[in-house]
């Protein structure tokens, strides 16, 4: 936004809305060099702040800790999507009318967030971004993991929510492993499900391309010897363990992390569209495996989640994507954790 002309500081202590002790003090202020207001309106016409174009390597990461554990938020992009298009078991006038409600228009974007856990010795990624396969808009991830300070070789360990293209594109560059270091945990369902030919088959015409691209992403790892399947709740590293969540997929995943009496569960897919889904927990998404089971576990998560008061983190909410839920009456609301620019007092945040 251009204002002309720009104002001054003494044009604006001569307006009589200030008293004559908040103008010397303004004037004080003033002659030590310091700004009032908003900077571009005390430069002059010619000297403009410039705008970083917006690229590819544009990326997000917000650090906080629960307990002494550091937990890292990664950006892998905002796609646009029409509502109509995704969220099933609804109707469009009632997706406008929550969509109004929270002042959001369709199409809507749809993050796309993983995180990243320091925990002893194991680097920690959970998910892995969309990589190439959705366009520029996403594929992030490895940019944001960059900037952050990590390098792709340092990631021991990656745990997968689940094999959908947006949280497992990112794991390979065609056939290279991005993350060559990288033991891949899944459960075993869910390899199970999507390396089956005779599910490919079967499968609604909307999912089967989802079928290969499971293989062209896993399976680098699955041939080097880099995939460790589990069997539904397990503890997969001190503090860390995998919860089943089916419906999604038949081995979608949550993760729960506890240290020190503060607990954080990332929910992988639990829900896409959270001005919808919060108010309305039985609004369905058209990827859903089983519509049906992905609906009574996102009642039972929202639920617990609002009785319990632990942190859950979503794949797929407003960035950095960290916060509570609340119920109110029947329905629920996402409450973010306040932003915070320390990781110390983000601490104070995650363990309350």
């Amino acid at each position: 936004m251009t204002i002309n002309p720009p104002i001054s500081v003494p044009s604006l202590l001569s307006r009589r809305r200030f008293s004559a002790h908040t103008r010397a003090f303004l004037q004080k202020i003033a002659k030590l060099g310091l700004t009032f207001g908003f900077l571009p309106l005390l430069l002059p016409a010619t000297a403009q702040i410039p705008n970083a174009p917006l690229t590819k390597s544009q990326a997000g990461y917000y650090r906080s800790m629960v307990g002494d554990v550091e937990v890292i938020s990664l950006s892998d992009g905002t796609i646009p999507l029409s509502a109509y298009d995704f969220l099933t078991n609804t109707t469009h006038a009632k997706i406008e009318i929550l969509l109004a409600a929270a002042d959001v228009t369709n199409p809507v974007n749809v993050p796309v967030n993983g995180y990243l856990v320091h925990l002893g010795s194991h680097v920690i990624l959970i998910d892995a971004g969309a990589g190439a396969l959705y366009g520029p808009k996403l594929g992030k991830l490895e940019a944001s993991l960059v900037i952050v300070g990590y390098q792709p070789e340092q990631i021991t360990d990656i745990v997968l929510t689940h094999i959908h293209p947006d949280h497992t594109g990112g794991l390979v560059n065609g056939q290279t492993r991005v993350f060559p270091n990288a033991i891949v945990h899944l459960d075993k369902r869910e390899l199970d499900y999507w390396f089956s030919n005779a599910n490919a088959d079967s499968a609604p015409q909307g999912q089967k391309g989802f079928f290969q691209q499971a293989i062209q992403t896993i399976k680098p790892y699955v041939d080097a010897g880099r995939v460790k399947t589990f069997d539904g709740a397990t503890e997969l590293f001190p503090g860390f363990r995998s919860i089943p969540a089916p419906g999604h997929t038949p081995g979608h995943t949550f993760y729960s992390l506890e240290s020190k009496g503060a607990r954080l569960i990332f929910w992988g897919d639990v829900l896409h569209e959270e001005d919808v889904q919060f108010p309305d927990p039985s609004v369905t998404v058209a990827f859903d495996v089983n519509p049906a089971e992905a609906m009574q576990t996102r009642k039972a998560a929202f639920a617990d989640a609002a009785n319990k008061g632990y942190l859950i983190a979503p794949a797929h909410i407003n960035f950095p994507g960290i916060g509570h839920v609340r119920a109110e009456g029947d329905h629920y609301r996402w409450l973010p954790v306040p932003y915070v620019n320390d990781a110390v007092a983000a601490n104070a945040v995650a363990q309350k």
